[in-house]
């Protein structure tokens, strides 16, 4: 059973590593024609759907790993209070995602919701980086 929740663990990281390219694409967003704006913008409302079930994945595997593993609890809160802010800051993205859809397909400038998204972007980027230092050194906490 632990091999089978260590693969659905592994396939949930795949889905979070969207979060790590984010901030590239959303730094280029701008630049684009308004019809590859909205194509992206919904590319990434997709992608960011699809991280969030893998966060789903990463929780029920990475619960039942820890109950079988010897991990410190310092190590466990520090891994919770940063699954927590990945998820909080996925969630957040998608306003801004759904606006900026909204703004391109009325012809309105989604400066906005653009900044607010790189941001956002760039938070969830570090906080996977973080989490994944964090889940192979496991022993540093």
């Amino acid at each position: 059973m632990y091999k089978i929740m260590l693969f659905l663990h592994i396939v949930g990281t795949l889905a979070l590593g969207f979060y790590l390219v984010l901030p590239f694409v959303m730094a280029k967003v701008s630049k684009l024609s308004p019809a590859a704006q909205e194509g992206t913008m919904a590319a990434v409302k997709s992608l960011n759907t699809f991280a969030q079930i893998g966060l789903v994945i990463q929780l029920i595997s990475g619960g039942y790993m820890m109950s079988k593993g010897e991990y410190s609890v310092p190590w466990m809160i520090v891994i919770v209070l940063l699954f927590l802010g990945i998820g909080a800051v996925g969630g957040i993205m998608g306003k801004p995602l759904r606006l900026a859809i909204e703004g391109i397909r009325s012809n309105r400038s989604i400066t906005a919701e653009s900044s607010k998204l790189a941001t956002l972007s760039s938070i969830v980027a570090v906080l996977v980086l973080l989490i994944s230092f964090f889940m192979v050194y496991s022993s540093i906490i």
